[in-house]
């Protein structure tokens, strides 16, 4: 506070000019930490589509603001993701098993990109009204595989289940189709980078704080 100010609050109402200090403190620490948090969702949203995971997983970072109305000195917001558990893997990389069985199914390129209800593909929702029944198929010291039978080739380069009654007698043009590799665990590389984006987004904390400061101060002056 420079002494012309200080000698000017003195000459006038320094109640006032207290309050009118605070007020704008109050609304420059809100608006400054609630800026930072919008920033750094952003930034982690960008953080994900980087790593190659998609716009739909970056749009589960949110963030809430507190207090919802007004301004205060001890203004928060809050930055969470409402898919912790995959950010956590993939910014950590992390060894992922079954929690259904012995293997974890990694569907293959000829899988069906969804399973019945339009759910993600699984053994547990793959389609075997359409293709038919999964076969186990255990490899001595490789990747077991769980496979469909009786497959034709469809023109658009997929497979379909044959119902040709002659066809399914000789075999003629059938294909034996892999559908998921099996796997004891899988291992996810570290694609995220977390704490290194919130340091760098929190760090200009204190500076957004003080331009908002003397943002408001300048209008006020006006």
């Amino acid at each position: 506070m420079s002494r012309t100010r200080l000698e000017a609050a003195l000459e006038g109402n320094l109640e006032q000019y207290m309050r009118e200090e605070l007020d704008l403190a109050e609304r420059a620490v809100t608006r400054g930490v609630h800026g930072r948090a919008t920033a750094l969702k952003h930034a982690l949203r960008a953080d994900v589509i980087a790593g190659g995971l998609g716009r739909r997983l970056s749009k589960s970072w949110r963030h809430e603001s507190y207090p919802r109305n007004g301004a205060s000195l001890g203004a928060a917001s809050l930055v969470f993701t409402k898919a912790e558990k995959l950010i956590r893997a993939f910014d950590e990389g992390s060894d992922v098993k079954s929690s259904e069985g012995f293997f974890l199914a990694i569907p293959t390129p000829s899988a069906p990109k969804l399973g019945v209800g339009r759910k993600r593909i699984s053994p547990s929702t793959f389609p075997e009204h359409r293709f038919g029944r999964l076969r186990f198929v255990y490899v001595k010291g490789g990747t077991s595989l769980l496979v469909v039978d009786n497959q034709r080739a469809t023109k658009k380069g997929g497979y379909a289940l044959s119902k040709s009654k002659r066809a399914l007698a000789s075999g003629t043009g059938l294909h034996t189709v892999p559908m998921f590799w099996l796997v004891p665990r899988a291992r996810l590389r570290k694609r995220l980078n977390v704490e290194r984006v919130e340091r760098a987004a929190l760090s200009g904390l204190a500076g957004d704080i003080d331009r908002e400061f003397q943002t408001l101060s300048r209008r006020r002056l006006r």
